[in-house]
């Protein structure tokens, strides 16, 4: 009888397995192909049609404010920012970085505070590319299969030029040209150390912070990170 039982276990597992497989496999042969990014950049993501369709749910024109910028042309200091704020070890993982999660989730535990970033740039960018802010197992899996995808085929500095140009640093506003010149009039070259700071600190969440937010939480992490960046010079060299 055990023998029996186990055996129809067995089986069970086999066939969830085998299902799994084949469900994961049509979900990649499904994923966006990111080689439409070696040299072309997007028209839009997925987080800006997000915004177009609540304001026209809500019966108002959307604000959206998005301006591409070369990677040449954004103040060294920001790009440091945004690496050592989001994904310290962007240029060493391929994609995933589990120490970094369970560092973030430990941090966030002991500060009482959002989690400084736990996925990687890759991830968050495929998520504003391409998915939602959904929690569903199903698009994080098929997040994570686009990550691999986006790591396999561009490179570090190709990806992180992507990022800087897609995620939201505020209400309606995308990319760090739109930022810098919302927030201080001025272009995404020009940032000093203390303005990258700013808009980095306010990665986790846009919405609430941003430059111009009184939150004392957010002025906590800008001073935090400005500290962080005198630290962490090598990071230069990678950028």
């Amino acid at each position: 009888m055990f023998r029996k039982l186990s055996c129809c276990l067995l089986w069970v597992c086999l066939g969830l397995a085998l299902a799994g497989g084949i469900w994961a496999w049509i979900q990649w042969r499904r994923l966006p192909d990111p080689a439409t990014l070696k040299k072309a950049n997007p028209s839009t993501t997925a987080y800006i049609e997000l915004d177009k369709a609540k304001a026209a749910a809500e019966g108002r024109k959307p604000r959206i404010e998005w301006q591409w910028v070369p990677y040449a042309r954004v103040a060294m200091p920001l790009k440091q920012a945004v690496v050592i704020s989001e994904d310290l070890n962007f240029f060493s993982h391929h994609g995933f970085d589990l120490g970094e999660i369970r560092a973030a989730l430990r941090d966030a535990w002991e500060e009482k505070e959002v989690p400084r970033g736990a996925s990687t740039l890759t991830q968050q960018l495929a998520r504003n590319l391409w998915f939602s802010p959904s929690r569903s197992w199903t698009r994080k899996l098929r997040e994570a299969l686009v990550t691999v995808r986006l790591e396999r085929t561009l490179f570090k500095h190709r990806i992180l030029e992507l990022y800087l140009n897609c995620v939201e640093f505020g209400p309606g506003v995308y990319g760090v040209e739109a930022a810098a010149r919302r927030y201080f009039k001025k272009s995404a070259a020009d940032l000093t150390d203390r303005e990258a700071a700013q808009l980095a600190a306010g990665l986790p969440s846009p919405s609430r912070w941003h430059p111009g937010s009184s939150s004392a939480v957010y002025q906590r992490r800008v001073d935090r990170l400005l500290a962080r960046m005198e630290k962490a010079g090598w990071v230069l060299k990678k950028l």
